[in-house]
């Protein structure tokens, strides 16, 4: 214990250099790297791609590097020159062309939730979010502001079609959900999930419900079906779609960090199986189940 080679310590490292390994990546998506490498006819050295980047040579090249070490980049090299491709990696979730690319949730999380989290130690303080004193938006108005812009509003929920674009079906697959024929998507946001679950179930009608502004947001910039009612009956269910925390509440580790992020961005937090279970019982539903589905995000359901 306490030499350089010690696993503790070694540790130690990994996890304070994070922040760091986050800012390569978020740079990289940022700087258009992978979408630069998904179009070039063939891998490009760092001269040519700091050219096309409109960025130094240098820091190019040791932001490609890096990525490289990564494993977000392969590296070929010719005459003594490095050249540089996307890993599998980057090509399916990085570059833009594709269909689960996961680069606008990035870019958020970076512009937005990243500064947020600069003041964890204040918001355990306190016990309440920071997204207010980073952003300085007056807390009466947390609710309607959250977004700083219609261009984050619009960020954050094509960042949330990127990620059901991966998660999706996991979480509406955990369960048989065609004895449910009319399907509501509470929050919704621009309608991916709904459009997952209507592809997994072509039986159900579903309906998105969300604020105005992300129905209006919807409408703009995607397809957005027309407004409707929908009348409840009952014998329905309840799908919650949540990262659960293991009954002792110490693990999976990233769904303890997305509790911490509830904290210092907006509000709530995640919950175990049997708290879940205490909060849907004293709203009248029964029948119980839950599912990991081993991804980030897990199933529950309940019926009233």
């Amino acid at each position: 214990m306490g030499s350089p080679q010690d696993d503790a310590y070694r540790l130690l490292n990994e996890y304070s250099n994070g922040f760091m390994v986050s800012q390569v990546l978020f740079a990289a998506c940022e700087l258009g790297v992978f979408d630069l490498l998904a179009q070039a006819p063939g891998p490009l050295d760092s001269a040519a791609a700091a050219s096309r980047l409109g960025c130094s040579p240098h820091g190019t090249e040791l932001l490609l590097d890096t990525c490289a070490a990564l494993k977000l980049l392969k590296v070929e090299v010719r005459g003594g020159r490095a050249f540089y491709r996307n890993s599998e990696l980057s090509s399916t979730y990085l570059a833009s062309g594709s269909p689960t690319c996961q680069r606008n949730m990035l870019l958020y999380m970076a512009r937005t939730t990243y500064r947020c989290w600069a003041h964890l130690a204040e918001a355990v303080r306190e016990g309440k979010n920071r997204y207010l004193q980073v952003f300085g938006v007056p807390s009466e108005e947390l609710f309607s502001a959250i977004y700083r812009s219609d261009a984050e509003r619009l960020r954050f929920t094509r960042g949330l079609q990127e990620v059901w674009s991966v998660a999706g079906r996991s979480v509406l697959a955990a369960f048989d959900l065609s004895p449910f024929p009319l399907v509501c998507d509470l929050g919704g946001g621009s309608g991916a999930l709904a459009r997952e679950c209507a592809s997994l179930y072509p039986g159900c009608q579903v309906t998105v419900f969300d604020i105005p502004e992300v129905v209006r947001a919807a409408r703009e910039h995607g397809a957005f079906p027309a407004e409707g009612r929908v009348g409840f009956r009952e014998g329905g269910g309840l799908l919650v779609v949540e990262s659960l925390l293991d009954e002792d509440g110490r693990g999976p580790l990233t769904t303890q960090l997305y509790s911490l992020n509830m904290l210092v961005q907006t509000e709530g937090r995640e919950r175990t199986p049997s708290q879940y279970r205490a909060l849907l019982a004293s709203a009248g539903f029964h029948g119980f189940q839950f599912k990991k589905t081993g991804g980030i995000y897990d199933a529950i359901l309940a019926r009233n």
